[in-house]
């Protein structure tokens, strides 16, 4: 009888120990930068895209709003709210570079130990509650853990496939604006010429019908490249939503799935009757 008693008290120390070195140990390295260095490199990656797609796409807004007349104003507006958006994917990822330190010390510094002593407790008085909440603790700790590292990896599976449409993306909108800071500059010039062409020819009709037929037609040279960067512009307005799109979609909708996916696994596991073995119990 004392023998089984002194058995019963080993098997029970083991989940302490257990517990001390989840404590101590594993806890200091999981919540570490350096052992979720790859992780957390991969969301400054993404960081780093949401901000170069927020300037490009607010350059672009300002370099519209420099064609003459009201032709890209509603672009231009539509460019200046994706800011908005890029703001929420850009707190998403902040969020998820802070969890991936604090998720590490929350399980392995509470959640686990606080599971290894119930079990502990169970193997000393065999009251099933205590090993049912050891499992529950342990479950979500390991959940609660694993949540942002799965989701990390998803996300970057999907922009894998979409990198090179963000990367054209910022390209195509720098060249475009590029393209229309150009063009209106030059209408600015020739306005400037213009003026300055008519006050000096006032004495010769002849001069200022020549001159103005040739800074008109410039001037509708001009304007038609305009248009042509504004139609560029049209195309990159799509080009930002289809990757404001993936953005959302891996910052913000991933990591809320991954987290049903693991409620449903600890749901699931939690209602499989998990047998403890025999020489355990005695």
């Amino acid at each position: 009888m004392e023998n089984e008693k002194q058995k019963k008290i080993l098997f029970a120390l083991i989940p302490i120990v257990i517990a001390l070195l989840s404590f101590f140990v594993i806890a200091r390295f999981t919540s570490s930068t350096e052992f979720n260095a790859k992780t957390i490199q991969s969301l400054d990656d993404k960081k780093t895209t949401v901000m170069e797609l927020a300037a490009a796409s607010t350059a672009a807004s300002a370099a519209i709003t420099l064609i003459p007349g009201d032709v890209g104003t509603p672009i231009a507006n539509k460019l200046a709210d994706l800011s908005s958006y890029f703001l929420i994917v850009l707190c998403a990822i902040y969020l998820e570079k802070y969890l991936v330190t604090i998720t590490g010390y929350a399980a392995f510094k509470i959640l686990v130990p606080i599971a290894c002593v119930f079990f502990s407790g169970y193997l000393l008085w065999r009251k099933e509650i205590l090993r049912v909440v050891a499992q529950k603790f342990l479950l979500f700790g390991l959940a609660v853990y694993l949540v942002i590292p799965a989701s990390v990896k998803v996300a970057d599976m999907i922009e894998t496939t979409y990198a090179s449409s963000i990367e054209s993306t910022i390209e195509t909108a720098k060249q475009t604006t590029d393209e229309i800071e150009s063009e209106t500059g030059e209408s600015g010039q020739v306005d400037d010429k213009s003026s300055n062409e008519k006050f000096q020819s006032d004495s010769d009709s002849d001069s200022k019908e020549n001159a103005g037929g040739f800074f008109s037609g410039l001037f509708n040279k001009v304007q038609e490249g305009v248009s042509t960067a504004t139609a560029n512009v049209e195309n990159v307005l799509n080009n930002f939503i289809e990757a404001l799109a993936i953005l959302l979609v891996t910052s913000c909708l991933i990591p809320i799935l991954v987290l049903i996916f693991f409620v449903w696994l600890v749901k699931m596991l939690l209602g499989l009757n998990i047998d403890i073995p025999t020489s355990v119990r005695k």
